[in-house]
């Protein structure tokens, strides 16, 4: 058996070979050196084998020591590393319990902390892939939801506060990854509402800056990169460029339609056929919302409008521009500016026959004369109403002069107290004539001081008119003081021929009315009409066919021989009473 053998017995059995064989001590001595040396040489492999054993086993024990405060210093136990580090110096025989042992005691926590690594890892790959994600994304290096590279984690420096700060950023930028979207989406809304006014497709529209951009993508996956913004800006100004031009375009061709329309009476039917296009002539660019308000049809539609109504306006230029010219005329007839209205009629007809403007420029022509028209009117308004005023005041006077010459006017007949009321009212205003004439004076000569120009009248310088009233004025008044003066004595030697030996009795007012009422009525004044009245409604009526003949009328009125007239006229009244006649 093999159990059974034994040093003792294999050196028995060997003795026992030698005797048999004669073997001499020297031999004998030199084998067993042999067998010493044999089993010495096994011991020393033993020894050393067991050393080597040891030492892998120490150095084991330090790599477990060294991952473990590896380990401790990556997952953020720095204390604990310090404290294990500080314990690698001791020997072997002076720690507590064998090799085997401090292995045994330390595999459990390398475990444990391998796992809690390995988990530390995932969340550190999980949190900069999202990061590598975004920052993808935001740069336009990668799609939105392709896949990104796993990335490299730092494996010594896994403690929490590095796995915050990675889940800190992943915040900001998810944060921003959100404002982007907003963004993103509020530029879409904003293109898809201009291209519904301009007309345009918004799909091919949006999608011509990113595909992803189309609404059947949900809002996650649409691009947020810096070159999708900057384009998205760049189409809305672009589009909202084309809203400004646009709109500045139709509102343009909408004035002209309202000009040619007005120049040409258009009815409000065909008008009402472009409200689409005229509704938004004074809106400004946020106010024009309404679909295909500004599509490039709408605005062709408008266009070819002008156009036909342009052609339509020359066929209809005779007729607008005698329109505007009638128009000029009711202003310098309304402002009693005389003008040559056959002059301007067979102007007007020349240049639209020669062709040689066009219709456009004339009516602006015209447009321009009758504007001059107006200033010129609204500059003669305030003497023109005092003119008004003084003729008015004349007419009362005249209307008054016949009162007093009414030997009935005191009798009970019906509408005689009416008629009583007025001439109070006749004699208060007859009396302010002498004021405003001097006021319209002052006003007038300041007025042509300023102009350099005399103020015509229908024809007739006002300055002329007004100083033969107050010529006429004078003499009036100097011929009702001869008058009185006539009568008081006339009524002298009436009273001495009362008293005479026969006692006959002359009348006082035969003699005089035989005398002077013929010549009265020679001259108009009977008839209340003063002269100068005449005057300005000859000019009015001449007005339009030519100065000239209003000027020559003014200088019959004003000739010596009506002034004779009047004063005849004046040497009529008797009485004391009568107020001094005058004619403007």
């Amino acid at each position: 058996m093999a159990g059974d053998i034994t040093c003792g017995s294999l050196l028995q059995k060997l003795q026992l070979i030698w005797d048999e064989v004669g073997e001499s001590d020297e031999d004998r001595d030199k084998v067993l050196y042999q067998l010493d040396q044999e089993c010495l040489d096994v011991y020393k492999r033993k020894v050393d084998q067991a050393t080597d054993s040891r030492d892998l086993l120490i150095q084991a024990l330090d790599d477990s020591k060294i991952e473990l405060a590896r380990l401790l210093s990556a997952l953020g136990e720095k204390a604990i590393a310090r404290t294990v580090k500080s314990a690698r110096c001791m020997q072997p025989e002076k720690t507590s319990g064998t090799i085997k042992q401090q292995l045994a005691a330390i595999a459990p926590t390398l475990e444990k902390l391998n796992k809690q690594k390995n988990e530390r890892v995932r969340e550190f790959v999980n949190v900069q892939s999202q990061i590598d994600q975004i920052c993808g994304e935001i740069a336009g290096t990668t799609e939105v939801g392709e896949k990104v590279a796993t990335p490299q984690v730092n494996e010594d420096d896994l403690t929490l506060e590095r796995l915050e700060e990675f889940r800190s950023q992943l915040q900001e930028l998810e944060k921003e990854k959100s404002n982007r979207l907003e963004k993103v989406l509020d530029y879409v809304s904003m293109i898809h509402n201009l291209c519904t006014v301009l007309g345009m497709d918004f799909l091919s529209t949006v999608t011509e800056v990113h595909p992803s951009l189309d609404d059947s993508i949900g809002d996650n996956c649409k691009s947020i990169s810096n070159d999708t913004l900057s384009k998205l800006d760049k189409t809305v100004a672009t589009l909202n460029e084309d809203k400004k031009s646009r709109l500045s375009k139709l509102q343009e061709l909408a004035g002209q339609l309202y000009d040619l329309w007005d120049l040409m009476d258009a009815p409000m039917q065909e008008r009402s056929m472009f409200d689409h296009v005229t509704c938004n002539r004074s809106a400004s660019v946020d106010k024009v919302t309404a679909p295909g308000a500004l599509a490039l049809d709408l605005i062709e539609q408008a266009e070819v409008e002008v156009q036909r109504l342009d052609q339509l306006k020359y066929s209809k230029m005779k007729e607008i521009a005698f329109k505007k010219q009638t128009e000029l005329e009711d202003i310098y007839a309304g402002a009693h500016m005389v003008i040559d209205t056959a002059a301007a009629h067979e102007k007007i007809l020349a240049l639209i026959e020669a062709g040689n403007i066009e219709p456009s420029e004339l009516i602006a022509d015209m447009e321009s004369q009758i504007s001059k028209a107006k200033e010129e009117a609204l500059s003669r308004k305030e003497i023109l109403d005092k003119v008004e005023r003084w003729m008015s005041a004349c007419e009362e006077e005249s209307w008054l002069e016949d009162y007093n010459r009414d030997d009935n006017r005191y009798n009970s007949s019906r509408g005689a107290h009416l008629n009583l009321k007025r001439a109070e009212k006749a004699r208060i205003l007859v009396n302010k004539i002498p004021a405003l004439v001097e006021t319209l004076v002052a006003k007038t000569r300041a007025w042509e001081e300023s102009r350099g120009l005399s103020f015509m009248y229908d024809g007739v310088p006002l300055l002329a008119m007004l100083d033969e009233y107050v010529m006429l004025r004078q003499e009036r008044e100097e011929d009702k003081k001869r008058m009185r003066e006539q009568k008081r004595y006339i009524e002298q030697q009436l009273n001495t021929d009362h008293e005479g030996p026969f006692g006959s009795r002359v009348s006082p007012n035969r003699p005089v009315s035989a005398k002077k009422v013929p010549g009265a009525k020679s001259n108009g004044s009977a008839n209340g009409t003063p002269p100068n009245r005449r005057l300005s409604v000859s000019g009015h009526q001449n007005g339009r066919s030519g100065g000239k003949d209003g000027k020559r009328d003014s200088a019959k009125t004003a000739s010596p021989g009506n002034v004779a007239a009047a004063k005849e006229d004046a040497s009529s009244h008797i009485s004391g009473t009568d107020p001094v006649p005058s004619t403007p």
